[in-house]
């Protein structure tokens, strides 16, 4: 087992925002499975999404899904013994995420109020999904398979109210690359730093190196030892944090340059 451990965003970072192509992320893919690194992704996305991509590289390792809702880790992963949640599908699973339901009830609430235009994955329709985010029926039909945040759009209205009707709420918000975000004490860096704990204790010094694009990443970013921000689908950046590298290349062409170059 390599020293090093990276945590990745997938959409934007990963993956093409528009076609959700990893091609040119390849190149150091290929160098992570030689040197035998831990590449875990970090993303928005739910499990079963993950899931999809993990086969397709034939990764094994664990995972957070839903913008740090929930930490997946293969059960025979770690040969110490961790405190976690529950088991399920072959994983242990440390959830520090809300009820999908709850999250449901609150942006339900918050539409009433303000009387916004506020269309969550919950309100789309396979169809609709499967054109708004540029995906296949199939995949959209995975997608909406949330367990602990709700992604949506806004269409017509204030997002500065809607972010402070939801803290009212008690629950958090965050932006991605697509979507607004209603989600319950959860972020990237809290698990990333849970999970960070969990390979320094298997496996002894360990450097972690993390990647992403967007504003939900930052947390996940300032936790590891060297963070890198790649550019957005626009060719900008999405932030600036002091201490964050910014790679001038967008999505995995910025992946594989960082990781190229660190490894």
């Amino acid at each position: 087992m390599s020293e090093t451990v990276i945590f990745s965003d997938m959409d934007g970072t990963f993956l093409d925002h528009h076609t959700y192509s990893y091609k040119k992320a390849m190149p150091a893919v290929n160098r992570i499975k030689k040197n035998g690194v831990p590449l875990v992704f970090c993303s928005s996305r739910v499990r079963k999404e993950i899931e999809v991509y993990n086969k397709g590289l034939r990764l094994k390792h664990p995972f957070i899904s839903e913008n740090g809702a929930a930490i997946f880790i293969p059960a025979k992963y770690f040969k110490h013994k961790f405190r976690y949640t529950y088991i399920k599908s072959g994983y242990k699973v440390i959830q520090f995420g809300t009820k999908y339901s709850r999250l449901r009830t609150v942006l339900n609430k918050v539409k009433k109020e303000t009387g916004y235009s506020i269309k969550g994955f919950g309100d789309f329709t396979l169809k609709e999904l499967a054109k708004n985010a540029g995906i296949s029926s199939g995949k959209a039909k995975i997608a909406k398979q949330r367990e602990f945040t709700e992604p949506f759009i806004l269409i017509d209205g204030n997002i500065e109210k809607i972010k402070k009707l939801i803290k009212k709420n008690k629950l958090n918000y965050t932006k991605g690359g697509r979507y607004h975000y209603i989600m319950g004490d959860n972020d990237k860096g809290r698990a990333v730093n849970v999970l960070k704990k969990m390979f320094k204790k298997e496996f002894g010094k360990i450097r972690t190196i993390g990647l992403g694009d967007g504003l939900n990443d930052m947390p996940m970013l300032k936790n590891v030892d060297v963070g890198f921000q790649v550019q957005n689908y626009k060719g900008k950046f999405n932030f600036t944090k002091k201490g964050i590298k910014q790679v001038k290349k967008v999505g995995p062409a910025g992946f594989n340059e960082a990781v190229v170059g660190s490894l």
